[in-house]
């Protein structure tokens, strides 16, 4: 069997049946990675504890791990360890495509989203999860317990792309849903109006949560290594169009390029992280990102 640090890279991950033990795997590989990394110190978010700190209250300090570590430690508080989180999943029929990935970018988002729960349960952060296509399919509050890993892994296994997607209106609508402020992580290939996309991120921005978008692409959608003529099928409305691959590829490349870089100047702007992703890649790349999301909040 593959070390724990295999897990982090898809080709690996799809062996694994169950989507509990995908998590695991991942978020065990992502934290063994870690210790070898410049992101060594984001591991001391997964302790109740941290570094005891001029003005600290001395009664805080936690005696018995000084006695384990010699070093002085302090409890954190309730406010300071939680952060609820939110779980948006895009259940379109596009995310179902995959060139000669085993995982489509469907089956990536699933496995990432299921990695992200198993990390803030453990950490006893609040999270939920919505699904969503034309409308939204599923909501889940947010929780902490450790029965809700379970609920949402369940709610995850159980949904399927299909039909068409409406990424802006959804996301308008979770803004006047979720009055707490939260970190939501959208996972979506956003194959759509981009302003209208980015208009509905700005609106949960102004309702003063935070927002990590995982764009989400197959690794034939980033690259196009297709060759000769090739049929084309739009997935959601089933319209086909035949090209000649070599003719188009210099173009096809220049627009998907503009596009990320137009969401990265734009969701810069607003302050959404936004992370390009293909199915390709190994995962540990978005748990940083989640990392560096949370680490920021406190």
């Amino acid at each position: 069997m593959p070390n724990v640090e295999q897990y982090l890279k898809p080709e690996v991950i799809q062996t694994v049946a169950r989507l509990d033990l995908r998590a695991k795997f991942i978020v065990e590989g992502f934290l063994s990675g870690l210790h070898a990394s410049p992101y060594h110190g984001f591991s001391v978010e997964f302790s109740e504890h941290r570094r005891y700190a001029q003005g600290d209250d001395p009664r805080d300090i936690d005696w018995q791990v000084y006695a384990k570590t010699d070093r002085y430690y302090i409890k954190k508080y309730q406010a300071e360890t939680n952060l609820t989180g939110y779980l948006v999943l895009d259940l379109s029929e596009s995310m179902a495509y995959t060139h000669r990935q085993q995982l489509s970018k469907f089956d990536y988002s699933i496995c990432l989203a299921a990695s992200l729960a198993y990390m803030m349960i453990h950490q006893q952060d609040p999270v939920g999860l919505i699904t969503f296509g034309e409308q939204i399919k599923n909501y889940l509050p947010a929780r902490s317990k450790r029965g809700q890993l379970g609920n949402i892994l369940a709610m995850l296994a159980n949904s399927q792309p299909t039909g068409m997607t409406e990424v802006s209106k959804n996301i308008q609508q979770i803004a006047s849903m979720v009055k707490h402020r939260s970190l939501f992580m959208i996972f979506s290939d956003l194959l759509t109006d981009q302003k209208q996309v980015l208009d509905s991120l700005q609106r949960l921005r102004y309702a003063g949560h935070d927002v990590i978008v995982f764009h989400v692409l197959d690794e034939a959608e980033v690259y196009f290594p297709f060759q000769g003529m090739v049929d084309l099928k739009e997935p959601e409305e089933g319209e086909s169009m035949i090209v000649d691959a070599e003719g188009m590829k210099a173009d096809y490349l220049e627009a998907l390029n503009e596009l990320r870089e137009t969401y990265t100047e734009k969701l810069q702007a607003m302050g959404v992280d936004y992370v390009r992703l293909d199915t390709s890649m190994p995962f540990d790349k978005a748990l940083i990102e989640y990392l560096s999301q949370r680490k920021a909040r406190f």
